[in-house]
């Protein structure tokens, strides 16, 4: 009893030594609390038929209804299957990109060049949905466009690429690519910059081309940081952007991209069905958190590289 009374008094004097610290540790702390885990009480609208005047907990109790009705939806397995169509596709393209760009930005000795092609590829990423989307709709025009006037020229037809179904997840996912490559290198290039200089001169020494450093030595070093990251996306399979496929959408291209957060915003919100979303997002919720759980102890038994 003493001893837990001395560290108590320990632990607050240093708390008081150093406040400034644990002020600078709460304000965050207290985001994730009062915008975080507070509202994750409203899940129970999931399994209430909500109603607005009579609130939160006293709407009547529908249990798993909205889920049922969900699953039972003749779209369901398409919504499903469009959604982690473009997800996988995404993350098959996406996910090495970065890693590459990032490898041959390490081998370039031009200073003056790479930093060039750093701010290229960086810029994009800091247009937004909206400008992005306006740029594919104009550049793919069968009027306008760039691409469809190269089309053109070589004696193919214009066609409006974008109401083309079977194109919309490649436009999609390699737009994605180009938007997103440059900024997501950065972590990569972050983990080469601190490789030991002297592997470089070993390698060098023993004869080593490029390539062989580039194997033995740049590849090794991002393993840890590819593997928390491919966690970390697999993670999110199910929270595919909203905002960019909603505003790629039109009647022609529909039938592959519906997906589950645009079907619950056409059908849970347009409606006013907060029930019905809810139980929606919560099912994507458990999906990605049993994805991650499971990613991440398969990553542990196989490398030394997990989030825990």
């Amino acid at each position: 009893m003493l001893s837990m009374q001395k560290e108590l008094g320990m632990s607050m004097k240093k708390m008081k030594r150093h406040w400034q610290l644990y002020l600078v540790v709460f304000l965050p702390l207290l985001y994730l609390i009062i915008f975080k885990y507070i509202p994750m009480a409203g899940v129970v609208i999931a399994f209430k038929d909500y109603n607005v005047i009579k609130g939160i907990w006293g709407s009547p109790w529908v249990g798993l209804k909205y889920f049922e009705q969900f699953f039972e939806s003749p779209n369901f397995w398409l919504y499903l299957k469009n959604t982690l169509g473009i997800s996988m596709y995404g993350l098959l393209v996406g996910f090495p990109a970065p890693i590459l760009l990032a490898l041959a930005l390490n081998e370039i000795r031009n200073g003056f060049f790479k930093s060039s092609v750093q701010m290229i590829t960086y810029a994009p990423y800091f247009i937004s949905t909206v400008i992005m989307v306006s740029i594919l709709i104009v550049t793919l025009s069968p009027n306008v466009g760039i691409i469809s006037k190269f089309l053109h020229t070589l004696g193919v037809e214009n066609t409006n690429l974008m109401g083309i179904p079977s194109l919309f997840k490649s436009i999609y996912v390699w737009s994605d690519v180009w938007q997103h490559t440059g900024y997501g290198a950065i972590i990569y290039i972050a983990a080469l910059s601190g490789v030991n200089p002297e592997l470089y001169e070993s390698a060098k020494v023993d004869g080593a081309s490029r390539i062989q450093k580039i194997i033995n030595i740049d590849i090794p070093s991002l393993i840890p940081v590819s593997v928390i990251l491919l966690i970390l996306n697999l993670g999110n399979i199910m929270k595919l952007g909203f905002e960019k496929i909603y505003l790629m959408q039109n009647p022609l291209n529909v039938s592959t991209s519906e997906v589950i957060s645009t079907y619950v915003y056409k059908v849970g919100l347009l409606s006013s069905s907060f029930s019905f979303s809810a139980a929606i997002g919560f099912f994507n919720s458990v999906v990605n958190l049993i994805l991650l759980v499971g990613v991440n102890y398969i990553a542990k038994k196989l490398s030394s590289s997990s989030l825990w």
